[in-house]
């Protein structure tokens, strides 16, 4: 069994064939099921399609009220939602910065359901163009058919449209951002400044890229992170910003501390200490021990000769161990990093348990909430740790193999 897992031989080409078939016919069935037995912009069960965009939807509207501030206000923005949407409706906090007020005005001009269809089909193009670039990275050509239905069977995608997410828009930067890297720095730096809508992601990327000597890059996401902090505060003014500020010490206390959305939903390191019964010291405790090392290993493979794909997947990776707050939808973003694994790996071949670590990764966003819910086991944090780890090991070892090479070992990115 361990030999089988070390080396990935059970998932062999019938299994890639059949597997990820069924993972998208069970998605297409959940989606069909609750489109048909929907009423309005409600499922059966009154929660809104989308739930998650529905608050974002009412951001917007109050964007457009000329109240860019009241989203940070917890009180006002949940009487909106329930203004929106009924008085027993789900309800949400607003959570990011003003950036991110800009695409929610935009879909509030449409009706919901329109607005929520736009968004995620959007999104869910830029996701797979984005992926499809990226194998074409292999020297061993995979047909484009089989990336899409990897890439459409992948679980995260099925959770991210179930709540209307932003997973899509995530994965699809980090996967033009790091394709665009070495050849269009601008593009890059362009495309890593717009993830600042997602700021507790900032922490591994600009380590990676300083470390990675990738300055020019950095120049560029500096300056079109200027451009467009002054562009979100020309349009929703000081006043946007200053409620964000504000509303900081909310977002810590009741959605990273107290877990609003719930520990099992966390895939983070802290909130995985937080399920087990850790208290918040121990919990920040484990998160800062595990973010130091992830950080550490990052370093070093960053700075090491291991092929482009495996840094660029590592940082990805890393992205997700070194925050206290990611959710399952956010797993979305790793797909970036499978294709840059997989591309790697057809080309120069798998190290000892990657397969196996890849199809436990790919699999997890479907596992991870339910089994912490139902036995306090946080297995998608355990899951992560275990890929970078495999990662960093598995580059450590390319690298002995070409420790006289001349040159450090590059990839088409």
């Amino acid at each position: 069994m361990w030999e089988k897992l070390r080396s990935g031989d059970w998932l062999d080409e019938e299994r890639l064939r059949v597997y990820p078939a069924m993972l998208l016919l069970l998605a297409i069935g959940c989606i069909a099921a609750v489109l048909m037995t929907a009423n309005g912009r409600f499922d059966v069960n009154g929660h809104p399609l989308g739930t998650d965009f529905s608050q974002v939807w009412v951001a917007g509207l109050e964007t457009l009220r000329d109240h860019p501030e009241a989203p940070f206000d917890l009180e006002r923005h949940i009487a909106a939602q329930r203004a929106e949407f009924g008085a027993d409706s789900d309800v949400f906090g607003w959570h990011y910065p003003p950036y991110f007020l800009a695409p929610a005005a935009a879909l509030a001009h449409l009706p919901y359901l329109e607005a929520l269809a736009l968004w995620q089909m959007v999104t869910l193009a830029l996701y797979l163009v984005a992926l499809l670039a990226l194998m074409r990275c292999a020297a061993t050509s995979v047909e484009g058919w089989r990336v899409a239905l990897l890439a459409l069977a992948f679980p995260a995608v099925l959770v991210n449209l179930g709540h209307g997410q932003n997973g899509f828009l995530t994965a699809a930067l980090l996967g033009f951002g790091f394709l665009a890297l070495e050849r269009r720095p601008a593009l890059a730096g362009l495309a890593f400044a717009l993830l600042a809508y997602k700021p507790q992601f900032a922490l591994a990327l600009p380590v990676a890229l300083m470390v990675g000597g990738h300055w020019r890059a950095l120049a560029f996401a500096a300056a079109a992170l200027a451009v467009i902090t002054l562009a979100s505060l020309s349009l929703f003014g000081a006043e946007s910003w200053v409620a964000f500020a504000q509303n900081l010490d909310v977002t810590r206390d009741l959605v990273v501390e107290r877990g609003a959305a719930g520990f099992a939903k966390i895939q983070s390191v802290f909130a995985a200490a937080r399920l087990l019964g850790a208290d918040i010291s121990t919990a920040y405790a484990a998160q800062t021990l595990v973010t130091a090392t992830t950080l550490a290993a990052l370093v070093w493979l960053w700075r090491s000769r291991a092929d482009d794909r495996a840094k660029a997947a590592g940082a990805i990776v890393a992205t997700f161990l070194t925050t206290p707050y990611c959710l399952d939808y956010d797993m979305t973003a790793l797909a970036p990093a499978f294709a840059l694994l997989a591309s790697l790996g057809l080309e120069r071949g798998f190290g000892p348990y990657m397969k196996s670590a890849l199809a436990a990764a790919f699999v997890i966003p479907l596992a991870a909430r339910p089994i912490a819910t139902a036995l306090s086991l946080p297995l998608g944090a355990i899951t992560l740790a275990t890929l970078f780890a495999l990662i960093v090991s598995n580059a450590r070892d390319a690298c002995f193999r070409h420790a006289g090479a001349a040159a450090p070992l590059r990839s088409t990115l």
